[in-house]
């Protein structure tokens, strides 16, 4: 049951981007920004609340007081999450209350009318194989962002991580920061419950997520700052999911440093 309804689901994304994508490229022809961001979101909702009504993958989150309001449209942050599956990189613009940007891969560009729509958005992808090109490309579009208040989200582990494990957590978050002197928000998820890594097979059940406080990035240095926030991540997700981390030692937390 689990497998056609997880085909079930495969479908829906299929025939809902098509004319999502079309009405996005048709849109930017003539206005960009937050008119064709909320469109592609129109597309995000459809997808979760697919996986919910068709899998049973429902949600609850925790910590949205930590964020800045809807109505604080010029305080910028950078966002640092958990990545387990696919479904968090669907969830999170429908929950937030501000327009996000991503950076990932420039190859995602490539997927048709997925890839054609993001492109159309205000974000960053880089070139993984140009490493220093591709973080200076972070650092100027980051601080072209922050100045418009628009939050920049990033996965400091790089790539989905499977249930109950720990990659590891590269600073580029944490310096661009730094460099644009905007606090971090450290966010925890437990989506591989329901959807593993490198899996098509949803399962029903609850994706926990939860939002810290927000940390300031002002007088730190990259490589502690982000200690603090993998400590944070990785405790809130061993408190969020036990049973994936019975036999993992719990981290030591330090306190986060209110903005």
């Amino acid at each position: 049951m689990h497998a056609l309804r997880s085909a079930l689901f495969i479908v829906w994304l299929a025939v809902t981007v098509v004319p999502v994508a079309l009405a996005v490229l048709l849109v930017s022809v003539f206005v960009r920004g937050n008119p064709v961001y909320w469109t592609c979101v129109f597309w995000l909702r459809l997808a979760i609340w697919g996986a919910r009504f068709i899998c049973g993958v429902r949600w609850r989150i925790q910590g949205m007081e930590h964020l800045p309001s809807a109505e604080q449209s010029q305080s910028a942050v950078v966002l640092l999450a958990k990545h387990q599956s696919t479904w968090e990189t669907f969830a999170f613009p429908t929950l937030m209350p501000h327009p996000l940007a991503y950076v990932f891969k420039r190859e995602l560009l490539y997927i048709p009318f997925f890839g054609w729509a993001m492109a159309r958005m205000d974000m960053i992808h880089i070139d993984r194989s140009k490493r220093a090109q591709a973080w200076s490309k972070v650092a100027a579009r980051g601080r072209e962002l922050a100045k418009r208040g628009i939050w920049v989200i990033m996965f400091p582990e790089g790539t989905r991580i499977a249930r109950g494990k720990k990659g590891e957590y590269k600073t580029g978050g944490t310096r661009l920061a730094i460099e644009t002197g905007v606090p971090v928000v450290p966010i925890a998820a437990t989506s591989a419950r329901c959807w593993p890594r490198k899996s098509f097979l949803l399962r029903p059940g609850v994706v926990d997520i939860s939002i810290g406080q927000p940390i300031a990035s002002s007088g730190r240095e990259p490589a502690e700052l982000m200690r603090e926030v993998e400590a944070w991540i990785e405790g809130e997700m061993q408190r969020l999911d036990p049973e994936a981390y019975a036999h993992s030692p719990a981290p030591q937390r330090d306190t986060a440093i209110p903005a």
